[in-house]
């Protein structure tokens, strides 16, 4: 049985804040003016000039160099920074700190080994010998070992057939060390590192970036995060079961009115209910904020999800967020949201609260079956009450082909099909959320029915 949270009349559906369109290159900006500082730190310091009589050390101190602005960058990307969150959405923002992340491992790995190759031909030495002499006598060298030590262990299991095999919560808690292979760095950097102390510029930049890095880390994922959570008060009202293996958990809270949330965002959740409570898993809104309560719908896909079924009501609730850029992107008054599966959630929250009128909103929901579909009852009273188109796509999925449709088409083309049910679709701003090869395939469709790439709105919560 479905229960419907009530809205409040008396508050109007909250809406993100949409990102200014200088945000997105004011970001980009600072990122390669960063880069191209170090750069010029590196040729303030000789670097071309070395380049002539000790090539190796030279570009050991470049690769050294922008490897600890990538680090830093690093950071700064996963810090939750509202400005970067609006501009680019929490999973560009994960796939770019997985790039730079990379980048920034494999700089490191080339600085060792061209640091060590050119103090061994320097001294005439063999490479290992020299490796054990800079790693035990030089002042820091030892911490930033065991910082290169975490570093590594966070980027091999951050390649995609590794995290395959790694549970969420093991996943995340490993990717945690990869602050303390920055903060292991920093005495090296300081106490060995010429470049970082050559000039007073130099030094100044270097202190900037690391304090700019840890104070943005500080705010937003520790003191925001606190100060919401004192203020607030979340705890768990009630559990009810939406379906096989989905269960939706109301909450309640103190002055929710001032929480900065709005439909289609999601949290970091994580309950006090006992073993592993440390461990944050995101979870959308399912329904528009009023206020007054928050719900959050999930599957039981993992260790977090398979836990909700199990609170009880009074259990505290610790919220980092919200984050999410759904509900501010938008060119035109006309909508499409395309589901699959538990993938409705944050498109049933926006679909109760995004403006628009009657006709110009379609919902289109891909389910195993009937009694698969969430929030069915809901759904069909939202769009009886707003004028949504509202489609329900039930059947088996197709076993000879990778299609957002159910195996009933018969292997109809999908952008046709997709044309077929929306014939304006083109005209529309599409919202997709569902597993990733389908949400891959409905993106295919839209773009070959004539659906413009900035039109296209997704944000998945894939590790």
């Amino acid at each position: 049985m479905t229960a419907t949270l009530r809205a409040s009349p008396s508050l109007e559906p909250r809406h993100p804040a949409p990102a200014r369109g200088w945000w997105r290159d004011a970001c980009g900006l600072v990122v390669w003016l960063s880069v191209l500082s170090v750069v010029a730190l590196w040729v303030s310091g000789r670097g071309v000039q070395d380049l002539s009589t000790d090539p190796l050390t030279s570009l050991g101190r470049l690769t050294g160099l922008v490897s600890a602005d990538l680090l830093l960058l690093q950071v700064l990307l996963m810090a939750r920074i509202p400005w970067a969150e609006r501009a680019y959405g929490q999973d560009e923002l994960a796939r770019r700190h997985r790039l730079v992340g990379s980048g920034s491992v494999t700089l490191v790995l080339a600085h060792i080994t061209l640091i060590s190759l050119g103090y061994a031909a320097t001294d005439h030495s063999g490479l290992l010998r020299e490796g054990w002499e800079l790693l035990t006598t030089y002042p820091g060298m030892l911490l930033a070992g065991a910082g290169t030590v975490a570093l590594l262990v966070v980027a091999v299991t951050s390649v995609r057939a590794a995290r395959r095999k790694l549970r969420y919560e093991s996943w995340h808690l490993l990717h945690l060390y990869a602050y303390l292979g920055v903060g292991l760095a920093l005495p090296h950097q300081l106490w060995t590192g010429a470049d970082f102390t050559a000039s007073p510029v130099a030094t100044a930049f270097w202190w900037t970036a690391y304090a700019l890095a840890a104070g943005a880390l500080l705010l937003w994922r520790v003191v925001v995060p606190v100060g919401r959570n004192l203020r607030h008060r979340l705890v768990v009202d009630r559990v009810v079961g939406e379906g096989a293996g989905v269960v939706s958990v109301y909450l309640r809270g103190r002055d929710l009115g001032r929480l900065p949330v709005a439909a289609g965002q999601f949290f970091v959740w994580r309950f006090l209910d006992g073993p592993g409570a440390s461990r944050g898993h995101p979870f959308s809104l399912s329904v528009a904020p009023d206020g007054t309560g928050l719900r959050i719908t999930a599957k039981d896909l993992g260790d977090g999800s398979a836990r909700l079924a199990r609170l009880r009501p009074g259990t505290r609730a610790l919220v980092e967020g919200p984050y999410g850029r759904l509900g501010s992107v938008r060119a035109g008054p006309k909508i499409t949201l395309i589901a699959a599966g538990v993938g409705i959630t944050p498109l049933r929250a926006l679909l109760e609260a995004m403006p628009y009128r009657h006709g110009e909103a379609v919902l289109l929901y891909r389910a195993g079956s009937a009694a698969d579909a969430v929030f069915s009852r809901e759904l069909d009273a939202i769009a009886a009450r707003r004028g949504v188109r509202l489609a329900y796509l039930h059947g088996p999925r197709p076993r000879d082909r990778v299609s957002w449709l159910p195996d009933r088409y018969g292997g109809a083309p999908d952008a046709h099909v997709m044309r077929h049910l929306v014939p304006d679709i083109a005209e529309h701003d599409v919202y997709v959320c569902g597993p990733a090869a389908w949400t891959a395939a409905v993106i295919a469709a839209a773009r070959a029915a004539g659906v413009a790439r900035g039109r296209l709105h997704t944000e998945s919560f894939a590790w």
